[in-house]
């Protein structure tokens, strides 16, 4: 089995409950599936918001279906800064005393107290990927990607383990810039 994983770039999203999707689309709205990502049963939706901070506003945010358990916007350092939020780097759903922020959509408006975050870069693996890789849940590894111009090894990577997994590396749209990574990006733990 290759040692080599698929790198994808995570840009901005939100990740809404179903309580406030229905405040910002209307009672009992549903999300609308635009396309399949990686991740078994995740998706990327046809809906927008409007992500709101102290200094200004990030329009057109897409929401990743399906809904979760509490609402959570993920955004990038250089987002955080933009629109006056502090960056916590978290891994998805450790939101707990994080900053909060306004979301706006077509028919109202949500206020959360906390739930912003810088996305923490991860690998998605089942348990199988984590045995060939010699890794369990919860590891931290450095990661090489290379780049014609800008190879980088990315420290601080979480590996996190599911059999609902699919193996692929997420980084955001900062580190992605950072190694002027390709759609066709790999990496491997060095």
């Amino acid at each position: 089995m290759s040692k080599e994983f698929i790198v994808e770039t995570s840009a901005r999203h939100v990740h809404v409950t179903q309580e406030d999707l229905e405040t910002l689309f209307g009672a009992g709205y549903e999300l609308t599936n635009k396309k399949d990502l990686s991740q078994p049963g995740q998706f990327a939706c046809e809906e927008r918001v409007t992500v709101v901070g102290s200094k200004r506003e990030l329009a057109g945010v897409s929401i990743l279906g399906p809904v979760r358990a509490a609402t959570q916007v993920e955004i990038s350092a250089t987002d955080a800064r933009s629109i006056g939020v502090p960056a916590f780097v978290r891994e998805s759903g450790d939101i707990a005393g994080t900053p909060g922020c306004k979301l706006i959509g077509p028919n109202g408006e949500v206020e959360i107290s906390e739930g912003v975050i810088v996305a923490k870069r991860h690998i998605h693996m089942t348990p199988e990927d984590a045995a060939n890789f010699g890794v369990k849940d919860k590891d931290i590894v450095s990661v090489k990607i290379d780049s014609s111009d800008r190879s980088l090894i990315f420290g601080d990577t979480v590996v996190r383990v599911s059999e609902k997994f699919a193996l692929a590396m997420h980084i955001d749209t900062d580190e992605s810039n950072a190694v002027l990574a390709a759609r066709d990006a790999t990496g491997i733990i060095v």
